[in-house]
């Protein structure tokens, strides 16, 4: 494979495993704080998660049964695939007991081929305990991915957008995580309400500061039924959208301000048409944005980092 010009997530895995490690989306019925009165209701508002992970991915079915699913799903994607991650993807996945999440990773972890856990959680719902669980998890050989979804560096944003916590948080969580050798994740959004393409642009340097070992960018995506489309509609003014090129543009002018030892794990995202009103980018999958942003990071002979700088 030729030498990429941005710091690829999938490649140190395949780097470290000798094969494709793919994540299994696991729904455990977690919940978040935002929306069950403890801090707010009504969740993000951008947020309805049935979008965000597949139909063998459901509460109702236990652990195993999800896993054994998805590695039947993904077979026929990725056929080389030979170790696994169970993906604790939807809502808050450290938002419960100690002794629960035990017992929940503990049957993931379980599964033949399962290498580790990928846990998506908030800044809110990492107290002490669980971070040194999940630190010894790590230190006993197991993959820990612990993707924390921070999604705007503004707090105006993140009142906005009904997120219930704030930048500080964030910072707090990710040092604590990586105080303890977790190698965090972070998650955001491009294309929150009220935020120009400047700020996105001026956020690398809060994503810089952090010690994280790797990022994950979507754009932002109206989803039916959700808040964020009342407000779309009726205040488009607030949204900076983008076509397809103008956005690898865009990214590809965040890349070069990006720390360059930060892995990134995604640039865009995926929704089923189903639950959006139109597709303007067309139906692009995922490999298709990922060719595109490699060949106009040739085109511009530029890479991740450039523009980075320590002074």
């Amino acid at each position: 494979m030729a030498e990429r010009r941005y710091n690829a997530f999938t490649d140190k895995l395949r780097e470290k495993y000798g094969s494709r490690v793919q994540k299994l989306v696991v729904d455990a019925g977690f919940c978040c704080p935002n929306r069950d009165g403890t801090l707010a209701r009504g969740g993000c508002t951008y947020c309805d998660n049935n979008a965000f992970h597949p139909n063998y991915s459901t509460p109702d079915k236990s652990i195993p049964q999800q896993l054994a699913e998805g590695v039947e799903f993904h077979r026929r994607r990725y056929p080389r695939a030979g170790k696994y991650l169970a993906y604790f993807q939807p809502y808050s996945n450290t938002y419960a007991p100690l002794e629960r999440l035990k017992e929940l990773y503990g049957e993931a972890l379980a599964y033949p081929g399962v290498v580790g856990l990928a846990i998506g959680t908030r800044p809110d719902c990492l107290d002490p305990e669980k971070l040194d669980y999940l630190a010894s998890l790590k230190a006993s050989g197991k993959e820990v991915l612990l993707e924390i979804g921070i999604e705007s560096c503004y707090d105006e944003t993140l009142s906005h957008i009904n997120r219930c916590h704030t930048w500080a948080q964030a910072e707090e969580a990710v040092n604590a995580a990586a105080e303890r050798g977790l190698e965090p994740g972070a998650h955001f959004i491009f294309g929150l309400p009220g935020e120009t393409r400047q700020m996105m642009l001026d956020a690398a340097s809060r994503i810089n500061s952090l010690p994280l070992g790797s990022v994950k960018f979507h754009q932002l995506q109206i989803i039916k039924g959700t808040a964020m489309e009342r407000e779309f509609a009726e205040h488009p003014e607030r949204f900076v959208t983008w076509t397809l090129p103008e956005y690898i543009d865009f990214f590809v002018d965040f890349l070069e301000l990006l720390r360059p030892d930060l892995a990134v794990e995604r640039f865009a995202g995926e929704v089923p048409p189903r639950f959006v009103n139109s597709t303007p980018w067309g139906l692009v999958r995922n490999v298709d944005l990922l060719r595109m942003l490699e060949a106009r990071l040739e085109e511009r002979n530029t890479c991740q980092g450039r523009y980075f700088s320590t002074v």
